[in-house]
């Protein structure tokens, strides 16, 4: 399996959460023990990381990522 985003749905653009009213969204990079997920201007992923735990998923108030 690996980590999917929607971008789409996504809270996190231009490197800020769109969703949060500051710059400190904790959502699914904070979920994710083992640093899968990274903030850069958009999301990003390292699957070579993901042990398919889904906490990501849970931690994602927008239902932008999925495990495939």
């Amino acid at each position: 399996m690996a980590v999917k985003i929607d971008y789409e749905k996504c809270c996190w653009k231009d490197g800020k959460c769109i969703s949060c009213c500051c710059e400190k969204c904790e959502g699914c990079v904070k979920a994710c023990n083992f640093g899968v997920l990274k903030r850069g201007k958009l999301i990003e992923i390292d699957n070579s990381k993901c042990t398919n735990c889904g906490l990501c998923v849970i931690a994602c108030k927008h239902d932008a990522i999925s495990l495939i």
